[in-house]
Formats: structure tokens, sequence, C-alpha cells
């Protein structure tokens, strides 16, 4: 049996054991053999009978006085004594009828559950049995549990990972022997089994280590070569010119942050190299990413090269090209910008077209349209990307199509990245952070609020309506369910447009909306044609409505921590004191984490404090976490990644095959090709 063998070729798994571990991802052998725990119990400590004390317990006795009966409402009940030489303990199993028949008078058990009081008797409830003789899977160990599904317990998966375990008699090792020899890690096969099955805590610590550093080298390898494959391209080098960058500067309203001032240096040093700029602007809503994008693509315009700005919705391509649009033209350059959308005419994505062509649009900005319809750029210098994190190898190879050459690329995000995730998910790119927030611009004011005191609350947000604001109503999920809590956005939208502030107008907007109708509602929300807008998390990034100063999160706990300050930075944009509301979805005491929010504004802070509290994907969703597929390796073991990306540097340096590592080839190739994990 190999590794890429089905899983119904193991014993005892018929087909309807197979579709229950379709349901977990689980279809061939090697799935099941990677299927870890997702945690453990230790029952690893065997005690005598006259040492038990309450809690998880195991002892090592035998079995007799079994007796099986059916007590009210159809519970079956079986009881058994177990018996060591100090003394004897009852043992109770509910509706376990086949218990009884089971097992062995005489023989000796491994016996392994929770003792506890039950009706002024110390017992031992449900508990597992195993012989002694045996090698004991679901007792006498630190006992691993699994993510189940109905029908399919961690018992039955311990059962089948042993025979897969047993059955594949070889698991090859991944990583090169000089790599594993220097790092001092266990064999892969080994780890496997230790995860699985640990003989003991420090075994488990090792094979966790292995597996984990194994994840990041394959995760930040791919990354370094996506890297180094990138710096080969050819780009247009554009000079830096002195005046130019003076001039405009000396235009602008409003003075330059030092934040603002470092990055856009570092922006135009890259751009005067013929080795295309891979670089990720970071930086906190407010904090000027536009400006400085906006600063690199004059120095780009000015000397007859063409910029492209993608942004991942048509609002925020739109929000974008007004912004440009009025810097360009503070310099006589407005007429340069043009926007390209799939919302335009046929005549108007013509007129684009045409123009992008010849020359006169300069500065380009869009959606994805700008590279998937037949857009013949003139002479692409620059691209900025708004939000998409990754800009992959299909789109690159689109570019340079069109381009002729690789251009220099541009990225900007708003969502803070803890550093532990910056060196993996995006070891690729030069990375600038923009720590700096503008003079004058208010923090702001975030409260939790008690369901308690949402009468009060409403009164209170009912006044600043009056005072011509709005306010934005965020929930965690679009249709309402039985454990939802009423935080769902149709549940919500009803009761505020129909009873709490009925008096106001109320829009609604979801993912499911078609989106063309999604840019409706937000075109009526920024023109105030809306009071209140009811909302999912749509409404996250980059959308741009100044009169707004209220933001109220429903089912608050549900969202995570730098997500919250995402969304809260959709209001404080304009000239009034803006207020975000945290509204849990029960009147328990708030949890740190919601009371974290109330006093640190900055979003790196807050993104550190979730991957510690909650793991990545409270930063970026459990996609994010699912394409890496990170099974073992925890992103806050900052320690254990410095080692694996300075290993995967060196794997790179000793110029290694990756074809000698068909495994490693296989899953470096397939991260090579994630391209968009926001």
């Amino acid at each position: 049996m190999t590794v890429n063998s089905p899983v119904i070729e193991l014993k005892g798994a018929g087909p309807e054991l197979v579709k229950k571990l379709a349901i977990l991802g689980v279809h061939s052998v090697g799935d099941l053999i990677t299927y870890y725990p997702r945690r453990y119990e230790d029952y690893s400590h065997i005690s005598t009978v006259d040492k038990l004390h309450p809690g998880v317990v195991t002892v090592e006795a035998k079995i007799s006085q079994v007796i099986g009966r059916y007590v009210r409402r159809g519970m079956h009940i079986t009881e058994a004594m177990a018996s060591d030489e100090t003394g004897s303990v009852r043992l109770i199993w509910f509706n376990q009828t086949y218990r009884a028949g089971a097992i062995k008078a005489g023989v000796t058990y491994f016996i392994g559950g929770e003792y506890a009081l039950r009706r002024s008797r110390f017992s031992i409830l449900n508990p597992s049995i195993e012989l002694a003789s045996d090698f004991p899977v679901n007792t006498a160990r630190i006992v691993p549990i699994y993510r189940e599904t109905k029908g399919l317990k961690s018992s039955a998966i311990r059962k089948l990972v042993l025979q897969a375990i047993k059955s594949v008699k070889n698991l090859d090792e991944h990583l090169p022997k000089w790599l594993t020899d220097r790092q001092k890690l266990v064999v892969y096969g080994q780890a496997v089994t230790e995860m699985h099955f640990p003989s003991s805590a420090s075994e488990l610590n090792k094979a966790k280590r292995r597996l984990g550093f194994e994840e990041i080298f394959e995760l930040t390898l791919a990354a370094l070569l996506n890297k180094y494959e990138f710096a080969k391209g050819k780009a247009l080098a554009i000079p830096f010119k002195q005046k130019l960058a003076k001039d405009f500067v000396g235009s602008l309203p409003f003075k330059l942050t030092n934040a603002q001032r470092k990055v856009i240096w570092r922006i135009y040093q890259d751009l005067e190299k013929t080795q295309p700029m891979n670089r990720l602007i970071e930086g906190d809503v407010g904090s000027g990413k536009t400006m400085v994008a906006a600063m690199a693509a004059l120095m780009a315009i000015e000397q007859g090269f063409q910029v492209a700005l993608m942004a991942p919705t048509e609002i925020l391509a739109r929000q974008h090209a007004d912004t440009i649009y009025k810097l360009m033209n503070s310099i006589g350059q407005g007429d340069k910008v043009s926007l390209l959308i799939g919302g335009l005419t046929p005549k108007q994505k013509a007129n684009a077209h045409k123009r992008i062509k010849n020359g006169d649009i300069k500065f380009m900005v869009g959606t994805h349209a700008l590279i998937s319809e037949k857009v013949d750029m003139h002479k692409l210098g620059l691209v900025i990307i708004d939000e998409q994190h990754r800009f992959g190898v299909e789109q690159r190879k689109k570019l340079q199509a069109k381009a002729g050459h690789m251009p220099h690329v541009l990225h900007m995000s708003a969502t803070p990245i803890p550093r532990s995730l910056a060196l993996t998910l995006y070891g690729e790119l030069d990375i600038s952070v923009l720590d700096e927030l503008p003079p004058g611009r208010q923090t702001i004011i975030t409260k939790v609020a008690s369901p308690n005191s949402r009468k009060t609350l409403y009164a209170g947000i009912d006044k600043q309506l009056q005072a011509g604001q709005q306010m934005f109503v965020v929930c965690p999920l679009i249709l309402d369910t039985e454990t939802s809590g009423g935080v769902s956005v149709e549940e919500v939208y009803e009761q505020l447009a129909k009873h709490d502030f009925k008096h106001r107008k109320v829009g609604l907007l979801h993912g499911k909306m078609k989106s063309a109708e999604k840019d409706t509602v937000m075109k009526k929300f920024v023109a105030h044609e809306y009071d209140i807008l009811v909302s999912t998390t749509v409404i996250e990034v980059g959308v741009d409505v100044p009169n707004a100063t209220i933001m109220l999160l429903e089912g608050a706990e549900s969202f995570g921590l730098a997500q919250v300050h995402q969304l809260r930075g959709r209001v404080g944009r304009g000239e009034h004191q803006s207020y975000c509301y945290l509204m849990p979805s029960d009147s328990r005491a708030p949890s740190q984490r919601l009371r974290a929010l109330e006093t640190i504004s900055d979003g790196f802070k807050l993104a550190e404090l979730d991957l510690q509290l909650r793991g990545p994907g409270a930063i970026y969703g459990s996609m994010q976490h699912g394409a890496l597929d990170l099974r073992v390796a925890e992103l806050t073991d900052i320690k254990l990644i410095a080692a694996a990306r300075n290993a995967a540097q060196d794997f790179i340096d000793r110029k290694e095959s990756l074809k000698k590592y068909p495994h490693l080839d296989l899953r470096v190739s397939t991260l090579r090709a994630v391209t968009n994990l926001n």
C-alpha cells in the first residue's frame, strides 16, 4: 500500500465510511496519515484504583460483574466493576449495548475515562477500554482527538490511522539530509507516527517542530523562488527627477508625513533599476497610501510611461479614479487619467482602449478589466494593486504580454500584517510600512455596548442622524440561522427598517447581491439617500463616505480584531468625531479581545494580538489558512519561521534541484501558484 492508495483499500473502510472520510477531506491513505489531531488528551499516567482523583484517569485492571439494562425513556446503561490489587471502581457506559458482550472475563484491560461523582458514588464514565496486551490506541497514552463528522468519531479515525501507518512500510523523507541533520529534525516517518500516537510529550513536541518546520520551509521556499523569478525580468528604468517631486509636493494643500517621505524615497530608488520593483506598502486606513502611489505614478507619467492601478471592486476603482484625477489635475495632468471597469458602456470602453493604445491615457484606473479585456498598453511602466496582497503568476504573464517587459509592481494594503505572517505570506515582496497618520486625524472612539443598552444607544445615534450624519451597521451573517443569535444582515435590516429606525432611510448590502446592485446601493449611501446602511463585511475594503461617522458591529465577537480595525476605518474620514460601537450577541461580560479594541488604535498591535489569541484565520479568514494548508506550524513561532526561511535561502544558494525531492517539488509548485490569499 502507498500514500496514493484510496482509503477504501483499508480493512473495514466500506463505502459509507469512505463517504464520511471524504467530508473531512480524506480520500487517500496519504490524506489519512496527514490528517493530524486537533488536540490531545493525556491518559498516559496509569494509576492504581486507590490513587484515583476526579478528572481524566487511566487504570490497568480486570473487569467483572458486567450488567446491561434499559432505564427510563429507552436509555441503556452498562455497569461493571474494574479491580486491581488496590481496590475496585465502578464503570458506567451510556447507550453502548454491545459493551457487555464484548468484555472478556479475567483479562487485564487499560481503562481510561472521566472519574466523576454520579449518584453519590465515584465512577469512571463512558471509559475506553483496550486489552493491556495490545498496542493501546484509545487509552494508556496521550490520546489524539481529531476533527469529527456525524457518524465518525475519533476512536474510529485512530484505528484507521494506525492501520494506514502500519500498511505504508516506508514514509519517504521529504527534506534533504543535510537540512534535517543541521536542524536536528526527527525523520518524517517518525514525526508522523508521533503526531498520531505520541510516546511522550517531549516526542510530540519534536514531531510538531519537524512537521511545522517543513510547512514553513515549503512556503518560504516557494515565496523566494517567486521573488527570484520576478527579479530576472527586465523592467524599464524610471529615473528620479528631483524637481518634479519637489514641485508636486509643493502643490499639495498638506504636508507629507515622515513615513510617507521615507517610503516614496525607497520606491523612487526601486524605479530607477531595471530589476522590477515588487514592493508592498502597508498602512492603516488614512495613512496616505494613495498619496504615495500617486507620487510614484507621477514620476513614471512625466517620463512617458503608463501606469495601471487595479482595485478589487468597481466602486473602489471609481473612488481611486476621482482621487487620482484631483491630484494629477492640480499639476495639469488630469486629462491623462482614465477609468476602465466592466460597468462602462461599450462605447466608453472602446474609447478608453483607443486612448490607452495610442498613449493619450497615461494613468489607467480600473478592476481586473485592465488585464482581462483587450487592452493594448502603449508603454506600461508601473502597476499598482490595491488590497489584493498577491499579484499572481498568471496576471504577471498577461501584463508582460501587454507591455513586452515586466513592469514595476507596487502593492497597497490596509490590512495590518504581523511580522511573522509577512515573512511567510509575503516573503517574495519588499515591505514598507506607513506607521504614521497625518496630523489632525481624529481617533475613532470605540466602545463595547451591551445588548441591554440598545434602546439608550439608539436614542443617541438617532440624534446624530438627525444632525445629518450616517451610520454603517455590519453583521457577520447574511441569512438568519438557528445559531445566528439575531445577527444576520437580513434580520437586523428588518428590525431597523420596520421598527427601531422606521423613520429613517435604511439600505441593505451583502455579498450575494449582484455587482451592479451592490454598486447602486453604495452610490445611494454615498449620496446620502440612505441614513443607515446594513451590510456584511463587503464594505470592509476602501469605501470612502466622509459623512458616515457611526459604525455599529452586531455580533462583534464573531469578527477578528484586525477585521474590526479594518471595518471601523470606514468611518472617521470626515471632519466630525466618529464612533464605533461593538455589540456582542449576548449580555455577558465582554471578552479581553473586545476590550482591547477600546484602547488600542494601532492596527499592527491588534493583528499581533489576534494572531496570538485566535490564529491567522482571525486576520485573513479560514480560506487563507486553508490555502496555505498549515496543519501543524504556528505562525507565532518566530524562531521556527526564521530558521525555516534561512534554510530555504540555503537550499537556493546550494543550487539544489527540487526534482530530487518529488514531494517537496509538488508542494512548492502548488504554493507558488497560490495567487490570491485575501
